[in-house]
């Protein structure tokens, strides 16, 4: 009998071990979460060249000039105030590039696009690409868009006038300086920017990738986005549809901080702004009359026509570093480090490349103002602008406190200036007066010199798009970081849901996913201090940020934390309150202890409002187990006890039928003497 209670017990503590072991690694940093856009291909295709990354890109094949759009006569007198407010990831100097999160189809797939200035042409890989690499999202399947359109080779929307023979549909061809190709299909569908857009989802061309070679097949990033001038340019279209007014502008991080912003559409010019002169005849490139650099002051001897060899200056954010002619480089390099001082030169990090590197300069990059010279470019009719040293700078990847010149000697007569020298410098390409502005400011804090925009109108489909059929599918709101349209970012507040004409979007929770620089073990370790030094920074209350959804992941030494945020009881986010807390991540304003290391918002999604009954909430499931676990833990040790006492009263109500009178003086020491036998 012992022995059978033991096994018993025994068997039914291993049970609830096991079951709360169960829900631990649901709830836990136990369980791996499947991130749909991570994985083994996270890392696969990056390319590790040198530290000049990405070289010209420029398509080899230009547009020609009657295929320039002038839009002028189109926007005089009319003020639109649509714009895309949209955020930039990645870095240019680890990658080569910036990315935007880009949303197509219906239901919108998320895409990951390289923002190219330098690129006519938008396209994604298509699930039928017999050649392509291993990228962030899964392929376009057009078959699987209600939205989507194919673009025949009669069409008037077959711009490139090529034609697949096989699919009777327009398509396109593509080559870049540095070889690489990507050829496809066009079709149209409905483009949108993601939820800090003022813009309704757009019906725009767009390519089906069927090949890739070179650095596209080998990128992280899914595709292009065209930005440049031309007709299948995104800002072409968005123009022609009458969306936005005719201009765009574009911010990237500093040195140490990547990301940054864009806007599609135009931007009152905030104070000290300076612009240049474009002239869209000369080509489809965005070009600038440069006349003089200066070094310290100091000009460079040089012909102002030296910057005007074949194309001219271009301005290009799809390449990295800058690239001058033969005498421009030497005059403006010698320029340069006449001015270094003490200042040790120092071989380059990659011994392929005749690198000039100067070590001493520390690792605080806010102070190398002290160590390197200010640059300024001079254009036409005067106009100056000043670049700081992260403008011409990068980091040695091998010697700390030791930098490198960004500029580079070109091959030809062309001077290119690529992401580099706008670092931190917010860019506004005025294609309507054709001319390019500059400012120097952080662009992590870019929405506090903007003025803030009017709220968020509700995604609408195109009515010019016939739905496929009656039941469409939900439209889970797009996941990429809106950037904030406020000057700092308020205390986070819940707001009730607004009457549905209001055209607000409401959640209940945010989901985020976070890449700390740092590993697994350590999040782990320290949740409850990353938990609630998460709630005080958003000011919002540690129980609306549970460790049961908290999950961790590993990946290339960095840990990936997914958690839910909940607004307040009976409220909700809504879609403003929801990008102010994303951009809080997003721009680096939630300050984390530093055992966590640097971090980086991966992605964002909004989860709308939903019945959750009593077993929809994770917490209220885990409770419910565990109370039914109580319970019948209960139960079994209740059972037996139950029976035992059932089985002893029936016992003595058999036996005990009478009392011997007789016997009465002598029954309590019998009963001492029997108890003592037993």
């Amino acid at each position: 009998m012992g022995k059978m209670r033991f096994n018993s017990e025994f068997t039914r503590v291993s049970a609830i071990f096991v079951l709360m072991s169960l829900l631990w690694r649901e709830s836990g940093c136990l369980m791996e979460f499947e991130n749909p856009r991570s994985g083994s291909r996270g890392s696969t295709g990056v390319r590790i060249e040198s530290e000049r990354g990405s070289a010209l890109v420029l398509p080899l094949t230009r547009s020609k000039k009657n295929d320039i759009v002038d839009r002028r006569f189109e926007r005089r007198g009319r003020k639109l105030e649509e714009s895309a407010r949209m955020t930039l990831h990645d870095d240019l100097l680890t990658k080569g590039y910036y990315t935007s999160r880009v949303f197509i189809g219906t239901p919108p797939n998320e895409f990951a696009l390289i923002v190219d200035t330098g690129s006519t042409v938008t396209y994604v890989p298509c699930s039928s690409c017999t050649h392509c690499g291993h990228h962030q999202d899964p392929r376009f399947k057009p078959e699987n868009s209600s939205s989507y359109q194919k673009i025949g080779c009669r069409s008037s929307d077959c711009i490139t006038g090529l034609c697949d023979s096989n699919s009777h549909q327009c398509k396109y061809e593509r080559m870049y300086a540095e070889m690489s190709t990507s050829k496809g299909v066009l079709g149209k569908d409905l483009l949108d920017f993601g939820p800090a857009s003022r813009l309704q989802s757009q019906l725009l061309s767009f390519g089906c990738e069927t090949a890739e070679s070179g650095d596209l097949y080998l990128q992280v990033a899914d595709g292009i986005m065209g930005l440049g001038r031309g007709p299948l340019s995104i800002v072409d279209q968005l123009v022609g549809n009458g969306a936005i007014e005719d201009s765009f502008s574009l911010c990237y991080g500093g040195m140490d901080e990547g990301g940054g912003s864009m806007v599609l559409g135009a931007i009152p010019a905030p104070s000290g702004m300076v612009f240049a002169k474009s002239d869209p005849r000369r080509s489809n490139y965005y070009n600038l009359e440069l006349t003089e650099i200066q070094v310290q002051g100091a000009s460079l001897k040089l012909d102002s026509n030296v910057f005007n060899g074949k194309f001219g200056t271009i301005l290009d954010s799809g390449t990295t570093y800058a690239y001058l002619p033969d005498r421009a480089f030497e005059a403006f390099t010698d320029a340069v480090v006449a001015q270094l001082g003490s200042l040790q030169a120092v071989d380059g990090p990659d011994p392929n490349y005749p690198d000039i590197c100067y070590a001493g300069a520390g690792t605080d990059t806010k102070e190398l103002g002290k160590h390197f010279p200010l640059v300024d470019f001079v254009f036409a009719e005067n106009q100056k602008v000043s670049l700081a040293p992260e403008n011409y700078l990068f980091k040695h990847t091998k010697v700390p406190g030791a930098y490198c010149l960004g500029f580079f000697k070109n091959q030809d007569a062309t001077t290119l200036l690529g992401g580099i020298i706008v670092r931190n410098m917010l860019v506004t390409y005025d294609r309507y007066n054709h001319q390019i502005g500059f400012l120097k400011t952080n662009c992590t804090e870019l929405w506090s010199i903007l003025p803030a925009e009017a709220p968020l109108t509700a995604p609408a489909v195109s009515p010019s798009v016939p739905p496929a059929n009656e039941e469409s599918p939900p439209v889970e709101p797009p996941s990429a970081l809106p950037s904030p349209s406020v000057n700092a970012p308020p205390p986070l507040s819940t707001e009730s849901p607004a009457p549905v004409s209001q055209a607000e979007i409401f959640f209940d929770r945010i989901q985020l996913i976070i890449v700390l620089d740092t590993n697994k073990t350590i999040i782990c370790e320290q949740m409850g201090v990353f938990l609630s030094s998460i709630a005080s920074e958003l000011n919002v209350s540690e129980s609306q940020i549970n460790s049961e959804d908290v999950t961790v992941k590993e990946e290339a030494g960095q840990a990936v934390v997914q958690l839910v945020v909940y607004a307040e009881s009976s409220q909700h986010f809504s879609s403003s309150s929801a990008q102010t807390l994303a951009s809080r991540f997003g721009n680096h304003t939630v300050q984390l202890p530093a055992v966590f290391g640097t971090y980086t918002l991966k992605s964002w999604k909004g989860l709308p409002p939903s019945r959750r009954g009593w077993f929809q909430s994770k917490k209220i499931k885990v409770a419910a187990i565990v109370a039914g676990v109580v319970g019948l833990v209960a139960m079994l040790a209740l059972v037996p006890s139950l029976a035992y006492w059932y089985i002893s009263k029936y016992k003595e109500k058999n036996q005990v039928n009478y009392k011997n009178l007789n016997a009465a003086e002598n029954s309590e020491e019998e009963s001492l003497i029997g108890d003592q036998q037993l």
